[in-house]
């Protein structure tokens, strides 16, 4: 049962994501039929202000003795740095072993991953900061391409909205469908989103580090819709099979069947959000053929259905 709710704040918290764990907890919401949770705003040094990401300043009443009967303590996105508070490293941990659930967004994660707490457990954080979480926290399982991991006592979550994701799926776990629609409803916000964050990740064309195969990877994109062997392009390029396909993977990092699947999909992309082409068109125009050819790639590149996606990103209504 989620009865009680802390929240830990270190100098330079993003306000944000404070205010996305605010709002989901420690308004009373009673009236629209969700049951009431006590609100807890704690710091290591208590009545002393803690320095936000923009440079305001917050005051929280409460010190680090106050996660304790937490049922949920959770840490908002802060500034990423070496090393963070010990004390406050100690508190969640302690917290931890006494059975509270924690919550992190986006880059808080960084907070827990301190912890030791997030050392075989399944994890994620913003896209940014994937590589860096990783380098920095090898033995957490982390996967970059979700909302957030449900991990049963410490759920984390990507970036800024993914936290509203995360508590409102944290509401529902805990205390039902209806409290956190009526939240979700309050916010103005889908109950549930579906697809990850891969549908939110930049993913600009793979640059050649040489300029002896951008002539043919020039035209590959020109006529991307076209059918494109490697005995055809390595005989523009005026080199063997062999050497093509060697050199290609050298310049690039990947196979001509690959990094040309990529293009296409990244050509689909824009025409779902720059267009009102219909799918099939946009299939034909990208090189794929087909509908069902396009939403497999798209899917497996982006993480969600190309109709999903331009729901979401289409410039003009479709």
């Amino acid at each position: 049962m989620l009865r009680t709710v802390a929240v830990v704040l270190v100098e330079g918290f993003a306000m944000f994501e404070f205010g996305t764990i605010c709002e989901v907890f420690g308004i009373d919401r009673t009236e629209d039929g969700v049951p009431a949770v006590e609100f807890r705003v704690c710091a290591e040094h208590p009545g002393t202000p803690v320095r936000t990401s923009i440079g305001m300043r917050v005051i929280p009443e409460l010190g680090l003795d106050a996660l304790a009967g937490a049922d949920l303590v959770a840490v908002p996105a802060c500034d990423i740095r070496d090393e963070y508070p010990p004390a406050v490293l100690d508190a969640l941990r302690a917290a931890a072993a006494r059975g509270s659930t924690l919550l992190s967004v986006c880059s808080g994660a960084f907070l827990l991953g301190a912890t030791g707490l997030l050392d075989g457990r399944r994890c994620t954080t913003h896209w940014r900061y994937a590589d860096t979480f990783a380098a920095r926290f090898p033995n957490a399982l982390l996967d970059p391409d979700v909302l957030f991991v449900d991990d049963g006592d410490i759920i984390t979550s990507a970036g800024t909205a993914a936290g509203i994701d995360a508590c409102l799926h944290l509401v529902r776990r805990e205390l039902g469908a209806a409290p956190a629609a009526a939240i979700a409803r309050r916010m103005v916000v889908p109950p549930q989103r579906e697809g990850g964050q891969r549908q939110f990740v930049e993913l600009p064309i793979p640059e050649c580090s040489a300029d002896s195969l951008e002539p043919v990877l020039t035209w590959m994109l020109d006529n991307i819709a076209d059918e494109h062997t490697v005995s055809a392009l390595a005989g523009r390029a005026r080199l063997s099979e062999r050497t093509f396909a060697r050199r290609f993977v050298a310049e690039t990092g990947t196979t001509p069947h690959r990094w040309l699947t990529m293009q296409r999909v990244l050509h689909a992309r824009a025409l779902l959000e720059q267009t009102q082409l219909g799918v099939d068109e946009i299939a034909e125009r990208a090189g794929f053929g087909s509908a069902a050819l396009l939403r497999h790639h798209f899917h497996r590149v982006v993480g969600v259905a190309p109709t999903d996606y331009r729901r979401t990103f289409a410039q003009h209504p479709a």
